[in-house]
């Protein structure tokens, strides 16, 4: 839950800076229509034509909402919508790659972990998702791997953190004493 809450996080930060830009224009040119002298230095008002926009941007935004309603087949369709409409968005891919965990597609999701990597490389936040996605499928000495080497990169990181205190806990639930056993 804490690697889904900084992946989420961590995408709405992206686009919400990301929106920034296309809200950002008629401020600034708000503030310079008001502002009697022209500020020296380059024109601070942005054309139109420099306000970057990624086709990807809408689609992870509602992947995002949708994933964080728990309404993980709705948004696993809008992460692959953004991935087809920008194949270079890393944000789009971990997403969708969650997406797929959490659909219990973990085929899919190894394949969207890959192009993650294809793309930024293995970052701390990759390691830390595939660990979980480990996690769900059990795979409990996988999931320590990813977290353990996500943890060496980052060990101030309380996700990272709270993922190795939920997979020790994973354990412990899992052993049984041996009169248990049949």
């Amino acid at each position: 839950m804490r690697r889904l809450l900084f992946l989420l996080a961590s995408a709405l930060l992206a686009t919400a800076l990301a929106a920034c830009e296309t809200v950002q224009e008629p401020t600034v040119r708000d503030a310079a229509v008001v502002a009697p002298v022209a500020p020296a230095g380059p024109d601070p008002v942005q054309e139109p034509t420099d306000v970057k926009y990624y086709p990807s941007d809408e689609p992870v935004r509602m992947g995002l909402e949708q994933f964080n309603r728990g309404s993980y087949g709705i948004a696993q369709r809008y992460f692959k919508d953004a991935v087809e409409k920008s194949p270079k968005d890393v944000t789009a891919w971990i997403g969708l790659a969650a997406s797929y965990d959490r659909l219990r597609r973990f085929d899919l999701a190894d394949q969207a972990y890959g192009q993650a990597i294809r793309l930024g490389g293995v970052t701390v936040q990759v390691l830390n998702d595939q660990g979980y996605s480990y996690m769900l499928r059990g795979n409990l000495s996988a999931a320590r791997r990813k977290f353990e080497k996500a943890y060496s990169l980052d060990p101030t990181n309380p996700v990272i953190a709270n993922n190795l205190q939920l997979l020790n806990g994973s354990r412990r639930f899992i052993e049984r004493p041996a009169e248990n056993q049949p």
